[in-house]
């Protein structure tokens, strides 16, 4: 495990992470995307809603984005969701994600950490957001990442 981003994450738990991303993916119009950042200053929320706009998840036609952003320098995470999607989910699910979270990276289980977090974003989108016919991924599910210039 590195401390830069591109190198946090070796390439299996890229995979894992990718096929946590997939399988959440696979019965919902949603869209769920990772981005790794080597540092952030500032606001970790205000930073992780940049990167949403950056990488093109507010662009979803059914705004029913999520990214899940990690800083693995700074030990500091977010979970963003669109519009559409906050509309749906439960006041308080954002809070049970991040508990979640935080539980696993507390125990430097990142990896674990991220794909369950994914497959509980999954399962909303799947109930508020079910595939149809002729839907689309219209978001590439690869991790991105951020160094510090």
């Amino acid at each position: 495990m590195g401390t830069k981003a591109s190198t946090f994450f070796s390439k299996e738990e890229q995979e894992k992470i990718l096929a946590a991303i997939r399988e959440a993916e696979k019965e919902t119009s949603g869209e769920i995307r990772v981005h790794i950042e080597t540092r952030v200053s500032g606001s970790v929320l205000d930073r992780a809603a940049w990167i949403f706009r950056k990488i093109g998840m507010h662009a979803t036609a059914d705004r029913n984005g999520v990214l899940f952003y990690l800083s693995v320098k700074d030990r500091k995470f977010a979970v963003i969701g669109d519009r559409g999607i906050n509309e749906k989910v439960p006041e308080n699910f954002w809070d049970s994600t991040i508990a979640i979270l935080h539980d696993h990276f507390r125990n430097g289980r990142f990896t674990e950490g991220l794909a369950e977090g994914i497959l509980m974003a999954g399962s909303q989108l799947k109930e508020h957001f079910p595939h149809q016919k002729g839907d689309v991924n219209e978001l590439p599910d690869e991790i991105s990442f951020s160094e510090p210039e």
